[in-house]
């Protein structure tokens, strides 16, 4: 008798991926500074009232789908503050976001560290992270994530989080040494806009939304990220310890991506750091390199919208590519970090990307990527653009959040930052 195997989980097949440089076809980018009708911009003010519209509206469309307002009964609760957080180092608050205005309703938690040193408000790096908000630091204090985690950034949410969890993404957040460089961290676990997996979009935020469901420009998960980060935004505006001038996003793989498009939709995000977001990030889509278009949709169906499936092997037919969502933060200051080993993200096509939205930030009077060639490992650069591609694999590492603080000591401290 033969057993048979059954798989719990769906099995996608997709062709392999292009490592090699030589196999990437010639391919053309669309011109940002290029209305729908053929005609050039020719005026920053035509640039920031009709094309960025124009290129957010095709981007929702045939990518990440519709976004809904935010909820008009939103409310906020302090539910912890404690002054000496950190060997006293920090104040430390958890917030909750009540999604409805009801305590039954969805919701997200916000945790805040702010620096104990200096005067007055404090610029802030928010970010998404993967497994909960205790996972970010070893703090007693924090509360255990109410919703279910996926362990190691799995992609099935697969338990609920216990002690032993508190800590396990730390060594992406040093947080003492943001402090110390006088930041303070805000983070927010995705899973409690929206878990990681294929459901139907039946939990998370999605459940409050199903008219933007079941159509080709659907709400997707990447879009509803996006979209709590400004929900998360619209606290820091009123926390009078926050610069909100100056709150910077912060992403990493996935949640770069995410980072992104919602540095590209809310401008009132000062800074974007994206740290190896990849295919459907920060790298090119047309060049078929590392994670292409079928391997996103397939893998993770639920990331993008039911329109984006129609460039499955068919980049070269996208009206859009990954530059435009970088150009549509222009002028303020984007960062895009890349990692030597981690060819799936193609860090060339991230540069790629970056030196295709320069045009944009010099059209608009900055000095965009000052980098004539592709740099040297471990050499960042820094301009209005920032970029580098250090040694090692797929994660974030001190050395990253180095560059990070340099880069924003650089556009709102005026410091002439090391660069290592």
């Amino acid at each position: 008798m033969v057993a048979l195997q059954v798989a719990l989980t769906p099995v996608h097949c997709a062709f392999p991926q292009n490592f090699d440089e030589s196999k990437v076809q010639a391919y053309t980018l669309p011109d940002p500074l290029v209305f729908q009708d053929g005609s050039k911009v020719t005026t920053p003010q035509a640039w920031h009232t009709r094309r960025r519209a124009e290129i957010i509206e095709v981007l929702e469309r045939e990518m990440y789908g519709r976004t809904p307002e935010h909820p008009a009964k939103m409310r906020f609760e302090v539910f912890d503050k404690e002054p000496r957080a950190l060997n006293g180092q920090a104040t430390r608050k958890q917030i909750t976001l009540f999604l409805t205005g009801e305590c039954t309703g969805p919701k997200i938690d916000l945790l805040l560290y702010l620096p104990k040193k200096g005067k007055g408000p404090v610029p802030v790096f928010l970010g998404l992270n993967f497994e909960g908000n205790h996972g970010v630091h070893t703090d007693p204090g924090i509360r255990l994530s109410s919703n279910w985690v996926w362990p190691g950034g799995a992609g099935v949410v697969n338990q609920l989080p216990t002690e032993a969890s508190r800590g396990a993404t730390a060594s992406r957040w040093p947080i003492e040494m943001i402090l110390d460089r006088g930041y303070g961290v805000a983070t927010i676990y995705a899973g409690d806009i929206d878990p990681d997996k294929h459901d139907g979009f039946k939990n998370g935020v999605h459940a409050l939304y199903p008219e933007l469901q079941n159509r080709g420009d659907n709400f997707s998960t990447m879009a509803a990220w996006a979209w709590g980060l400004s929900l998360a935004m619209d606290y820091l505006q009123t926390d009078r310890q926050v610069n909100s001038r100056r709150v910077m996003l912060f992403g990493f793989s996935r949640m770069g991506k995410a980072a992104l498009w919602a540095g590209a939709r809310d401008p009132r995000f000062a800074m974007v750091i994206s740290n190896e977001s990849g295919g459907g990030g920060a790298a090119l889509s047309k060049r078929n390199y590392g994670e292409d278009v079928e391997r996103l949709n397939k893998g993770n169906p639920h990331w993008f919208s039911g329109n984006f499936r129609k460039y499955n092997r068919n980049e070269a037919s996208l009206p859009f590519d990954q530059h435009m969502v970088i150009a549509l933060i222009a002028p303020r200051p984007v960062y895009i970090a890349s990692a030597e080993e981690d060819k799936g993200a193609d860090p060339y096509g991230e540069f790629l990307a970056a030196k295709a939205a320069d045009p944009v930030y010099r059209f608009l009077g900055t000095d965009g990527l000052p980098a004539g060639g592709f740099p040297e490992v471990n050499k960042p650069v820094y301009g209005r653009l920032g970029y580098h591609i250090r040694s090692g694999k797929h994660d974030v590492t001190r050395y990253d959040w180095e560059q990070y603080l340099n880069f924003a000591d650089i556009h709102f401290r005026k410091r002439k930052a090391e660069q290592r």
